[in-house]
């Protein structure tokens, strides 16, 4: 499974299944233009620790902890696994945040990578 990360906001640099894990729908994104395949925001870290983080990356290490944990006991967690498992093209999780190396998808990439 190839798995890649991609901001939302930037032109898509590659094609693939489009996976969206935000919680909160991107803002001046219109949903025709996102052309997802799958809008996971029950994969999402939870409102309360999307607020608690709010993108500081002194913070992201124990965000990093708490969002695999939230992980670990969310329901759709295995459903969201074996989805992704069945492409054989690409996997792009796209996400909004401005920083490119802490933020959730980052967390799903290297959880999925090692849920193998």
């Amino acid at each position: 499974m190839q798995l890649l990360t991609e901001r939302i906001y930037a032109q898509p640099q590659q094609t693939g299944f489009r996976v969206l894990v935000d919680r909160v729908w991107p803002r001046g994104i219109k949903k025709v233009d996102a052309h997802l395949d799958l809008w996971a925001k029950t994969i999402a870290p939870s409102t309360e620790l999307r607020k608690w983080f709010n993108h500081d990356p002194e913070k992201f290490t124990e965000f990093k902890q708490r969002y695999l944990a939230e992980l670990s006991t969310n329901p759709d967690w295995p459903a969201f696994r074996d989805t992704l498992q069945t492409q054989s093209q690409p996997i792009i999780l796209l996400y909004g945040a401005k920083d490119e190396h802490n933020n959730q998808a980052v967390v799903l990439k290297d959880a999925l990578t090692n849920a193998h």
